[in-house]
């Protein structure tokens, strides 16, 4: 049973402005913690609704220990259940894409229908009842194309997340896209090592030398350049083009539309779009990026010829997933409108830059001589951002778990 007045006491430790206590990016106790906690009580971005074209299709992941399955049902609508059988609880899909009539568990071939329904269980007693063994639903939200789950029977508020970023994605129409490529990065690091280095810039321009060609590396905080005209003649560009730039935000996400680095169009080695054909209402395609976010594990960049999709997902105390997905226009013909060496190097070789530091920083923060250090208000303020909601939603959980003799 996990000690979750060790982990009060341990979240008191830590100095306001710090980071964590060395503790919550090595110790099992608290990286199962955080996949109850956190990771099991939070909305995740799984992926695009293009992914699911049509009835039949599933789209399969882990989240946490949580396998589960999101299936396009013959009324076209979009559901998730854990993937998990009522029968003996093996696993029914395999992880990634697929497309079948009813969901069959391949150990002794329960099957469900589209709809999660118990349709299949032979030999089984006189008084079983298939109704009471139907697959175990999970919340799912959508918004302007893309997929959005949580594991909690009660997940946190959506409804503000979608009303006030779907008028900004919407333009992008990625319903009309297509996922293009696919790629998995194993880190050697905790997962919040992973996401801290990912909710910064400090290190780009030393570490990134091909994003700081497109990125704005010195900007300051979301939806800002570094001249305050920029951001103004950038502003009054999208608003003739109907593109909302916020920003705007909420307790566990964040969005806004920035203009890239002068004379560049797209996020990629150049500066130079990688897709010959744009995707949605968005002109010539120099829209800058629509950035969205999500505690604890997400971000995406919105451009106009390609969105890239950034998930960490914790498999050990000391290791994490990263899932990279790159969707393009579906009428765009690979080979002729782009090559997947172009639409995928920028991010590629980031992400493998970004695994060097996760795992270095994983190395320091193992030392007996680490003491957690201060942020940097300027620099690192999405790092802070993401630290204090994580404590937040930590000590959120663990109230509602306080014994009443506490």
């Amino acid at each position: 049973m996990t000690d979750l007045a060790r982990i009060r006491a341990l979240l008191d430790q830590r100095r306001p402005g710090h980071a964590l206590p060395q503790e919550f990016y090595t110790d099992p106790e608290i990286f199962a913690f955080d996949i109850d906690a956190i990771y099991g009580q939070s909305w995740t971005l799984v992926g695009f609704e293009a992914e699911l074209p049509s009835p039949g299709c599933t789209l399969a992941l882990t989240i946490g220990r949580s396998p589960v399955v999101v299936v396009r049902g013959r009324d076209n609508a979009l559901r998730a259940f854990f993937n998990s059988c009522r029968h003996r609880g093996a696993q029914i899909c395999a992880d990634g894409l697929s497309k079948r009539p009813r969901l069959v568990c391949p150990y002794h071939q329960w099957a469900y229908d589209l709809q999660g329904k118990l349709v299949n269980a032979t030999r089984m007693a006189p008084d079983f009842n298939p109704a009471e063994h139907n697959l175990r639903p999970v919340a799912l939200r959508t918004i302007a194309g893309t997929i959005y789950l949580c594991l909690s029977d009660t997940p946190p508020a959506f409804d503000d997340f979608h009303d006030q970023f779907e008028p900004m994605l919407a333009p992008h129409q990625l319903h009309l896209g297509k996922v293009a490529f696919e790629a998995t990065l194993v880190e050697k690091a905790n997962w919040k090592l992973v996401m801290e280095n990912a909710r910064e810039c400090y290190h780009c321009a030393t570490n990134h030398p091909e994003l700081s060609v497109t990125f704005p590396v010195g900007r300051r905080s979301l939806g800002m350049a570094e001249q305050q005209h920029v951001t103004e003649t950038f502003e009054a560009r999208m608003a003739e083009q109907g593109l909302p730039t916020g920003p705007v935000e909420g307790a566990w996400w964040q969005a806004g539309r920035f203009p890239l680095n002068e004379g560049t169009q797209s996020l990629t080695m150049d500066g130079r779009p990688c897709v010959a054909r744009t995707i949605g209402h968005v002109g010539n395609g120099d829209v800058g990026s629509l950035r969205w976010a999500l505690e604890p594990h997400s971000f995406a960049h919105a451009l106009g010829d390609y969105v890239f999709m950034f998930s960490a997902m914790p498999t050990a105390p000391e290791e994490t997933v990263v899932t990279a997905k790159w969707l393009v226009s579906a009428d765009a013909v690979e080979g002729v409108d782009y090559t997947i060496p172009q639409l995928t190097e920028l991010w590629d070789k980031t992400n493998l830059q970004d695994r060097v530091l996760a795992e270095n920083n994983q190395r320091g923060v193992r030392s007996a001589g680490f003491i957690p250090g201060p942020y940097s208000p300027e620099a690192e303020s999405l790092v802070l951002r993401f630290v204090d909601w994580y404590c937040g939603k930590a000590r959120e959980y663990l109230a509602e778990r306080r014994p009443a003799s506490d």
